[in-house]
């Protein structure tokens, strides 16, 4: 018995990742609990087990005066029946009586596995959840275990413990196929009835935002800032970044020598096509910026209040400007936080400086 107790423990620590101290934990409750059901006992019953895998049952119960005073039989015993046990008990005394593993009937038995199978799912999601919860809103790399051919949803293996990429939350226009190693988002991670819940995303912002502070030593380090970001996946992302010392590019730094560093980002994004605009505390730079790699005349501010703008472009620059199915003056609005009414300007004119 103890010897294929200690190689199941061993083989669930190498297996789970479970510490042998939750383990014996998990496996003494279970047989308490079915000692309990076995003896018709609600509480007062305890199992240890010792330093050479060996199960102990015993029924503990404290000394009491007067037989009156006895409230939980299961607990409690009175001084009179703790002397026919042990002659000198007096008042307050535990007494511990042994109890025979071996009267645990075979229904006891089966439920005592049920429990402990029960607790080591308990643990594992216990260990899943603070795993999971101390990668939150960070990215992780996870490979493809599964493709589901009429979803497409994908299964995914994140350190051992699978968990759901929805179709809905992949790169559209991605084909993802089993041994991809893929970067995911973690958007959040819930506690559910069912165990931890685990949304991921490729196509959340902060995929991009994780991806560049990566990939950025100067972001990474704080001395240039991420301040917005809007994105398309799939298609195009637009990131506006800042950096308070006049000594550092911040559009450069992103950029990486010969394009190294948002090359690098746009392979891990399927190819995406990512827009690095400098940030201003002029909301007329910023909104011009923000409709690169348009041509600007000139942004007039409507309205401070509802943050509305006009933004006048070049005729020939005008399609440019709004994108293909609006595309690019809807992400610059999300970018900004403006509202942009973009016109065509007929004639010469002189384009403002884009940042």
């Amino acid at each position: 018995m103890n010897t294929a107790l200690r190689d199941a423990i061993a083989i669930f620590r190498k297996e789970k990742g479970i510490s042998e101290e939750l383990l014996c934990e998990k496996i003494c409750n279970a047989v308490a609990t079915a000692a309990r059901k076995e003896f018709g006992a609600k509480s007062g019953i305890y199992c240890e087990l010792d330093s050479d895998y060996e199960l102990h049952l015993c029924k503990r119960q404290t000394v009491i005066e007067d037989p009156e005073d006895v409230m939980d039989p299961d607990q409690e015993i009175s001084l009179e029946e703790a002397k026919q046990i042990k002659e000198d008990a007096i008042p307050g005394d535990v007494i511990e009586t042994p109890l025979q593993m071996d009267n645990l009937g075979r229904i006891a038995a089966q439920s005592v596995k049920h429990i402990v199978r029960q607790g080591v799912r308990e643990i594992e999601h216990e260990q899943l959840l603070k795993d999971f919860q101390s990668k939150n809103k960070e990215i992780v790399t996870a490979k493809v275990v599964n493709v589901n051919p009429v979803s497409g949803d994908a299964t995914v293996e994140i350190a051992k413990a699978e968990a759901l990429l929805p179709r809905k939350d992949q790169i559209p226009g991605e084909k993802l196929a089993v041994g991809d190693l893929i970067k995911i988002y973690i958007v959040d991670v819930r506690e559910t009835e069912k165990g931890p819940k685990v949304m991921l995303s490729r196509v959340h912002t902060g995929l991009v935002k994780r991806l560049f502070e990566q990939e950025v030593p100067e972001i990474y380090d704080g001395s240039v800032e991420i301040k917005s970001i809007s994105r398309e996946a799939g298609s195009r992302t637009k990131i506006a970044v800042y950096s308070k010392d006049e000594n550092v590019d911040p559009i450069g730094a992103c950029i990486g020598p010969k394009g190294s560093r948002v090359n690098a980002i746009i392979d891990l994004l399927d190819g995406e096509k990512i827009d690095i605009i400098k940030y201003s505390d002029d909301p007329r730079e910023y909104i011009g910026a923000s409709l690169s790699p348009a041509e600007i005349v000139s942004v007039e501010i409507v309205s401070e209040e509802e943050r509305t703008c006009r933004v006048t472009v070049p005729e020939a620059q005008l399609s440019l400007a709004i994108g293909n199915k609006g595309q690019n003056a809807r992400l610059a609005a999300r970018l900004t936080g403006w509202k942009i009414d973009i016109k065509p300007y007929f004639g010469n004119y002189q384009p403002m400086i884009q940042l």
